[in-house]
């Protein structure tokens, strides 16, 4: 049986230690969200919603052909995002949780994740570098209750430390995919820096 994957993009945040909406700041010419977007290897996904409070953001998700989910409490902190995002793609095997502020991920490192998901489907499967994890992380359906538990500022990262034996790494190419961007100073060093 062909697992159907879903991708939600989590765009939903104030980003108050940015200090404004980073996602239509520019990388080399080319918007955060944009380059979010650009990386999702939606030909092999089943379903992708784009969870966002910006309605920019939300227009330019269905420009690209995928559901726009408009989060009307982004105060309530991630786990609304990630609920929202859940019951969006409820219909789906598994979901891979994507964040909006790693410029530099790439698309053909997502899809290679995506893979070695399929060939370990009973874990949970999360993007690192020598064994560092980081983001994306797909969950199998089985976690999708507790995930809908979670609450405030509580992401995917509570539910992966209560399940640590079905975790399985899937490292990148490069560190600076995992590279996520939290203040200006994140993003100037990222301008300055080689961009892979």
């Amino acid at each position: 049986m062909k697992l159907k994957i879903g991708c939600v993009l989590m765009a939903a945040g104030n980003a108050k230690r940015f200090g404004d909406n980073k996602l239509n700041k520019k990388l080399n010419g080319v918007s955060l969200i944009d380059r979010a977007l650009n990386a999702i290897p939606s030909e092999i996904l089943h379903k992708v919603a784009v969870v966002s409070q910006y309605e920019e953001v939300i227009n330019k998700a269905e420009m690209y052909g995928f559901i726009g989910v408009k989060n009307k409490h982004p105060d309530y902190g991630i786990s609304h995002t990630i609920k929202l995002g859940i019951d969006t793609l409820s219909d789906c095997d598994a979901i891979m949780f994507m964040v909006s502020d790693q410029p530099l991920l790439k698309k053909d490192s997502v899809s290679q994740m995506l893979g070695f998901y399929k060939e370990n489907s009973d874990y949970i499967v999360g993007m690192s570098y020598n064994g560092v994890r980081g983001n994306p992380c797909v969950f199998p359906k089985e976690f999708y209750p507790e995930l809908k538990k979670l609450r405030e500022d509580h992401g995917g990262n509570t539910v992966i430390r209560m399940h640590e034996d079905k975790l399985k790494l899937f490292d990148a190419t490069h560190p600076d995919e995992l590279s996520d961007i939290d203040t200006k100073e994140d993003l100037d060093a990222l301008s300055v820096s080689s961009i892979i």
